[in-house]
């Protein structure tokens, strides 16, 4: 189970650069693995603040995705978030971290299905 931050700030998306398979080099929403015992809250919290030094609230559920690749299989419940603080810094596993203009998205290398969830999450049109 994973989870995932959808963050959106003056007409930027938070995004980040994967640096680990599945998905390395390419950019996401932030998100990992959910820890045994964590609620899925906790986890979104967690690893936005590991993946981009942001402190985040969670908000409703944007939705869900299924990612396949070799030896991965991911339910991913990605979450809205807002940022409370913080300071934006790639960390953990992710080789940069940046808030991108909606207009600017699509133009970067994207994981499988990104643009397609954002867009079915009403954020991108």
């Amino acid at each position: 189970m994973g989870v995932g931050g959808v963050a959106r700030q003056d007409g930027a998306i938070l995004l980040i650069r994967r640096g680990t398979p599945p998905s390395e080099g390419l950019w996401s929403v932030p998100g990992g693995r959910v820890e045994w015992g964590e609620t899925l809250s906790e986890a979104v919290r967690r690893e936005v603040l590991e993946e981009t030094g942001l402190e985040v609230e969670v908000g409703e559920v944007a939705g869900l995705v299924e990612r396949i690749y070799e030896g991965f299989h991911y339910v991913i419940v990605d979450y809205f978030v807002t940022v409370l603080g913080g300071a934006l810094q790639a960390g953990g596993d992710v080789r940069e971290a940046r808030w991108v203009p909606e207009t600017e998205v699509e133009a970067l290398p994207l994981a499988t299905g990104v643009a397609e969830a954002l867009r079915e999450f009403g954020v991108l049109r």
